[in-house]
């Protein structure tokens, strides 16, 4: 089991760069951002974190993938990966052309972690009804994977349609990176991984030991290998009986969270981690 970490890198915090070199020093296996395009100021949905009020670097927040190209740039083993990506607010064609490139820029290192969006206001203003932001994140992604796999790929659905058409670089990752689905557990999110994800990106453990064995049935039934899945809660506070549960339980890469904060402050919390690196 790897142990990574994820962080809102925005305007004021750490550097990508200067953090992605300092967790690979340390014997990470990954580095994790989210993604939020904007926050509209007049907001009816409640924070996702349970606050009264939404911390300010969901609006600070750096594109994805220009932070983790900055990462991957001076880094030689490190996974870099979105945690999470919000297809819903992306044009499929333009995104697909992010992940190849940023794949075959970094050697085959970029795991795509995506999510369905909870911010119906952002959703909103990308033209988007929260109400469908299941099914449009389905077809984009579907509609990605002929991107990255044809060398001549078509699509045709509800949502996203576009005639033959060559698409270049390929992923390094074959036949594409991991597709990791984020949320919380239960028959909605476990179909869509089934249908077409590579894994599960959770946040948090909270609920785990029953919710795995439930996720490798479903895989199971729609025909496809429980054992390949990748299990990676992300935003977990690590200890070492904690790690080594989640270990017991299938779960493939750990990955803890950071503060949003420039260096002095990140650079102790990093090392605390550290300790736990190896040790399960």
């Amino acid at each position: 089991m790897d142990l990574g970490v994820t962080m809102f890198t925005t305007d004021r915090s750490m550097h990508p760069a200067s953090l992605a070199r300092a967790v690979e020093e340390r014997g990470f296996a990954s580095l994790y951002v989210p993604e939020h395009t904007h926050i509209p100021t007049a907001r009816t949905t409640p924070p996702p974190t349970g606050e009264a009020e939404l911390p300010e670097e969901y609006s600070r927040t750096l594109d994805p993938f220009v932070a983790l190209s900055a990462a991957g740039a001076v880094t030689d083993r490190l996974r870099v990966g979105t945690g999470i990506c919000l297809p819903a607010e992306r044009d499929p064609i333009v995104t697909a052309k992010e992940v190849a490139t940023l794949d075959h820029l970094t050697g085959g290192r970029f795991v795509f972690g995506i999510g369905f969006g909870w911010n119906v206001e952002e959703m909103a203003d990308h033209g988007v009804d929260f109400m469908e932001r299941r099914a449009v994140t389905r077809e984009r992604v579907l509609a990605m994977k002929e991107l990255w796999t044809e060398d001549r790929a078509t699509y045709t659905g509800e949502y996203v349609s576009f005639e033959e058409t060559w698409s270049w670089p390929k992923p390094v990752q074959r036949p594409h990176p991991p597709v990791l689905i984020g949320g919380a557990g239960g028959p909605k999110l476990f179909d869509a991984i089934a249908d077409y994800g590579d894994g599960w990106m959770p946040i948090g453990g909270s609920g785990l030991t029953e919710s795995i064995p439930r996720l490798r049935e479903v895989v199971a039934g729609a025909g496809r290998d429980p054992d390949a899945l990748h299990i990676v809660p992300v935003g977990t506070i690590p200890d070492a009986g904690k790690l080594e549960h989640y270990r017991d339980i299938g779960v493939t890469e750990v990955v803890v969270r950071l503060p949003s904060a420039p260096a002095d402050q990140v650079l102790p919390v990093l090392d605390d981690y550290a300790r736990l690196v190896g040790s399960f």
